[in-house]
C-alpha cells in the first residue's frame, strides 16, 4: 500500500517542478520578447560618440526631452538637471530616478545608445537589470529609435554630474527582480508605433506625442492592485500615484474631456497654463512648466486634434441632495468672507485670473480630491511664458477647520446652478 502512494507523490512533485520550471521559462521568456543582443551593439560607431551626433539632433533630443518631461523626474529639486535622486511615490514605496548625466561612474557615461534604447523601449537597463514601471516604459515604449538616439545624444550633452544613484525604497517583495519579472510578465508588452492609415498626418503625431513620448495614460488611467494600467480603460482618469490627486478623466464632458474646445483653446492651456475654460494646477501645473510650455504650435495643434478625437461618455452627474440650510448658511458666510473677493458673489471668477466657480468641471466632479486639496494646501497655474506671473490660491488648511472646508466646499458645490454632492468632515479630514 505504501509503495503505490509513494510513487504518486514523486509522480506528483515532478509535474509540480516540471510546471514551475514551465512557468519560469515562461516568465523569461514574455521578458525578454523582441530584445536583440545589446551587448553586440556596443561596438557601433556613433553609440558613444556624442562629437558624432549633429547639433541638429541633438537640438532634437533636447526637444523631445522636454515633450517627454524627462527633467521634471530625473532633477531633484534644488540638484543639477538630470542629476537623478529624486523621489516618486508609489502604493509599494519610493522609487528613486536615476542619473542621465553622462559621468561615467554614477551616470550614462560608459551606456550606448542601444542600451538607451533598450532602457527606454524594453524597461531594462545596460546590465541586464529589469527597471521599476515608476519609469513609464509602457508608454515610451512607442518611441522610435531615431527619436531614443536623438534623446541619447542630447543627454550626452548635459554636463556631467557625480551622484549616485538612490536605493529604492521598496518593500519585500516588491524589491526583488522575481516579483518585477512576473508583474512585467502579467501586464507588459514592448510596443512600436504604427500609424493609422485612414488617420492624417497631424492625429497621428498627435496620437504619438500623447501615447508616447507625453506618456499621459501613465497619469490619466486608474490602475488596479499591482499598479498595472489597461488599455481598455486607458485615459478614463486615475488616482496619482502618492494618492494626493486625481487626473481626470479625458474621456467625460464632466471631468477633463476637450472634445468641444476650439483648438486654440486646447494649445493655450497646454503651452500657457491657463486658457478659458480651464486653469492647469497640481502635477498638471508640473508637466505645462516643464514640458508643454515649449512644444511648438504644430506639435500643440497634433496634440490638440488627437486629445479632441478620443471617444467621450456623456457621464452625467446625477443631482444631489439639497444641503441642509444650516450648511448652506454658514457656507455662505464662510463663502463671503474667504472667497467673494476673487471668484465673484456669484461664481464668475475673472476670465484668465480667477477661474470662475459655477460649472466648474473641478468643483462638480464625483471625486472631490482636487477641490479639497486646492483648499488646503492652495497653489499656483505655472509660470509660462504667455502667462509669466499667474494668480495662486492661496491655502485655508491652517486657517478652517476641516468642518469649515466641508460646509464652505458643499455651499460652492450646490450654487449657482451646481448640483454636485456636499462634503462631509470626513472627506475633508481624509484629503488633508
Amino acid at each position: 500500500m505504501k509503495q503505490p502512494s509513494l510513487r504518486k507523490g514523486i509522480v506528483a512533485a515532478i509535474a509540480l517542478c516540471l510546471f514551475t520550471l514551465l512557468l519560469a521559462w515562461l516568465v523569461v521568456a514574455l521578458n525578454t520578447r523582441g530584445e536583440t543582443d545589446v551587448e553586440s551593439a556596443a561596438l557601433e560607431p556613433s553609440s558613444i560618440d556624442a562629437i558624432a551626433a549633429s547639433a541638429q539632433q541633438i537640438e532634437r533630443g533636447a526637444y523631445l526631452a522636454r515633450a517627454g518631461n524627462c527633467q521634471s523626474c530625473h532633477t531633484q529639486a534644488g540638484g543639477a538637471a538630470y542629476a537623478g535622486g529624486e523621489g516618486i511615490a508609489t502604493p509599494f514605496g519610493v522609487v528613486y530616478a536615476s542619473n542621465l548625466t553622462p559621468d561615467k561612474k554614477t551616470g550614462l557615461g560608459t551606456w550606448n545608445s542601444a542600451q538607451f534604447w533598450r532602457a527606454m523601449h524594453h524597461g531594462r537597463s545596460k546590465d541586464g537589470r529589469l527597471l521599476y514601471p515608476a519609469f513609464p516604459y509602457a508608454q515610451l515604449s512607442l518611441v522610435t529609435r531615431e527619436d531614443s538616439d536623438a534623446i541619447y545624444n542630447f543627454l550626452r550633452t548635459v554636463p556631467a554630474v557625480e551622484q549616485a544613484n538612490r536605493e529604492h525604497g521598496l518593500g519585500f517583495p516588491f524589491n526583488t527582480q522575481a516579483a518585477l519579472a512576473v508583474w512585467r510578465a502579467l501586464y507588459f508588452v514592448p510596443l512600436q508605433f504604427q500609424p493609422v492609415a485612414e488617420k492624417s498626418v497631424q492625429w497621428n503625431r498627435g496620437r504619438y506625442l500623447v501615447e508616447g513620448l507625453g506618456h499621459c495614460a501613465a497619469c490619466h488611467s486608474p490602475r488596479n492592485l499591482l499598479g498595472a494600467t489597461s488599455a481598455s480603460l486607458q485615459f478614463s482618469g486615475g488616482l496619482m500615484a502618492d494618492g494626493k490627486w486625481l487626473a481626470p478623466s479625458l474621456l467625460s464632458v464632466d471631468e477633463a474631456s476637450v472634445s468641444s474646445w476650439p483648438d486654440a483653446e486646447v494649445m493655450q492651456l497646454l503651452q500657457a497654463g491657463v486658457s478659458k475654460h480651464a486653469i492647469v494646477s497640481g502635477p498638471m501645473a508640473k508637466v505645462v512648466f516643464g514640458s508643454t510650455q515649449y512644444l511648438n504650435d504644430d506639435d500643440l495643434a497634433a496634440m490638440a486634434s488627437y486629445l479632441k478625437s478620443l471617444p467621450q461618455a456623456e457621464n452625467k452627474l446625477p443631482i444631489a441632495e439639497v444641503v441642509n440650510a444650516g450648511v448652506m448658511q454658514r457656507g455662505a458666510k464662510l463663502y463671503e468672507k474667504q472667497c467673494a473677493a476673487c471668484h465673484g458673489e456669484q461664481g464668475l471668477g475673472v476670465a484668465g485670473i480667477y477661474p470662475a466657480l459655477k460649472s466648474n468641471r473641478t468643483v462638480s466632479m464625483q471625486n472631490p480630491i482636487n477641490l479639497i486639496r486646492m483648499t488646503i494646501d492652495g497653489g499656483f497655474a505655472p509660470a509660462t511664458a504667455k502667462n509669466p506671473r499667474p494668480f495662486g490660491m492661496p491655502p485655508f488648511g491652517h486657517t478652517l477647520t476641516d468642518r469649515e472646508i466641508a460646509e464652505l466646499l458643499s455651499f460652492i458645490r450646490q450654487s449657482w446652478g451646481n448640483h454636485a454632492a456636499a462634503l462631509t468632515e470626513l472627506e475633508v479630514m481624509q484629503v488633508r
